[in-house]
């Protein structure tokens, strides 16, 4: 049981976990067939934006005039017309649902007029590829979005092109992204969400915000209340194509007083900017490629920066999370102090439900190993009605597992097996289904052996 709980676990770290197309032995599909059925997430539950107006229009003019890697954009784009929507390529059926919703969410939330076409050409034609056609011309993304392109093949093509210059717009007209089919159904929903909202929107990523996809951090992975607010601004009438940033800034007080009233009577925060030190250090502490040691340092750096920063907030706990993650199996009393360390930073901070309910995923093991499962059923279930309404069905199975085991620990083993059958649900839509079930294969072939262990 709790070797499944720390492949899970392991899995889940990695954000948008990937599915590596391996042959599939008979027994794999034996044991597949077994397995209940895949759950989905069918309604959305965003909580509104709770900061101020003054601090949401800084934002929103930080996210539209600059890329990630901090060039600056001299105009404001999107699109003038209503915009239409394509999906090509191999897509799997949990894409063309997942799309479906999505555009759903947009139309009611963002108030944007969009809508899904099955031929011609659209304003964003969305590609699904495969995992290695992406890898060969961005070896470390996931997926991704270009200007003035409607088929990988055109981008492969012209990418080195100025129609592919997201600095030389003047106005969205033809957008494409490119998505891999051969991942799990939870990776291939995320992309959907992060790529479509650039697509309309902001193209740049900011690690201050504790509730929004348009953060590199990867805890959100649908588009929240915050990122709803954000688009429906950038498709106000006071908005249009061509605008400066001196303009936008001038209009956008009045749309953000009109959309989102409850933000005027809230006071602005003083909100330091993100150094890019701090950005590149994350950054690499985050590449298997470099190796531990290199990887450590680069946490250690990026710590010691939020420090000197005077930081509080989540990005003060962010390294302290990265830093349990790459010792949990090695150093495992280090790893739980630095989990402790990063709650009490963002146990402080408002909005960071989410981000708590992450290292509860972990620190719950430590728990369980000791013992302790029914003292931890609150955490769990705190976490896990978290992770319900964050949609984040890989931390959610992962959270299921735990808490299967610490009820067995509780003597309660039929609700424990129900629990168990729920997480194996949601695994298969986070993690995919080959990946739930060569889990279970490797469970139950190494079962045996750590059985006899004592023997």
């Amino acid at each position: 049981m709790m070797r499944w709980v720390a492949l899970l676990a392991g899995v889940a770290l990695a954000g948008c976990a990937t599915v590596e197309p391996t042959e599939v032995p008979t027994r794999v599909k034996a044991i597949e067939e077994t397995l209940p059925p895949a759950k989905a997430f069918t309604r959305a539950q965003p909580s509104p934006p709770a900061r101020s107006n003054a601090n949401i229009a800084a934002d929103f003019v930080s996210l539209h005039f600059a890329l990630e890697g901090g060039a600056q954009l001299p105009v404001f784009t999107r699109f003038e017309t209503p915009i239409t929507v394509r999906l090509t390529g191999t897509p799997t059926p949990s894409m063309q649902r997942d799309l479906t919703q999505l555009l759903n969410r947009l139309r009611r939330e963002a108030r944007i007029d969009i809508r899904q076409i099955s031929d011609g050409l659209a304003n964003i034609t969305i590609e699904a590829v495969s995992q290695d056609q992406i890898h060969a011309i961005l070896p470390q993304a996931a997926c991704f979005v270009v200007p003035n392109s409607s088929s990988f093949e055109e981008y492969r093509r012209d990418r080195r092109k100025q129609k592919s210059s997201w600095s030389r717009l003047q106005s969205r007209e033809r957008l494409g992204i490119f998505i891999p089919y051969d991942v799990s159904p939870q990776e291939k929903r995320d992309c959907l969400h992060e790529e479509i909202a650039q697509a309309l929107g902001p193209l740049n990523d900011l690690y201050h915000l504790p509730d929004s996809v348009f953060n590199d951090d990867n805890i959100h992975t649908v588009l929240t209340g915050f990122d709803m607010l954000i688009l429906r601004a950038a498709y106000s009438p006071e908005l249009r194509s061509g605008m400066t940033k001196e303009q936008v800034q001038a209009v956008l007080p009045g749309v953000l007083s009109r959309l989102n009233p409850r933000g005027n009577a809230l006071p602005a925060q003083q909100i330091s900017e993100t150094p890019r030190d701090w950005i590149n250090a994350i950054q690499k502490s985050l590449r298997p490629q470099l190796g531990y040691q290199r990887r450590l340092r680069a946490a250690q750096y990026a710590a010691r920066i939020g420090q000197e920063q005077g930081w509080t907030d989540h990005r003060r706990a962010y390294p302290y999370y990265v830093m349990g993650r790459m010792g949990q199996f090695d150093n495992p009393q280090e790893a739980l102090r630095n989990y402790q360390i990063a709650l009490q930073y963002l146990r402080t901070t408002p909005g960071t439900e989410v981000h708590q309910a992450y290292v509860t995923t972990q620190t719950a093991a430590y728990s369980l190993a000791r013992g302790k499962g029914p003292e931890i059923l609150p955490e769990l279930d705190r976490a896990i009605d978290v992770m319900m309404r964050a949609e984040n069905a890989s931390q959610l199975a992962t959270l299921l597992l735990l808490k299967s085991e610490a009820l067995n620990q509780a003597g309660r083993t039929d609700q424990a097996r129900s629990v168990r059958l729920d997480s194996l649900a949601w695994a298969r839509y986070g993690f995919g289904s080959e990946t739930v079930v060569r889990s279970l294969m490797q469970d139950v072939a190494e079962g045996p052996r750590n059985n006899n262990r004592g023997g």
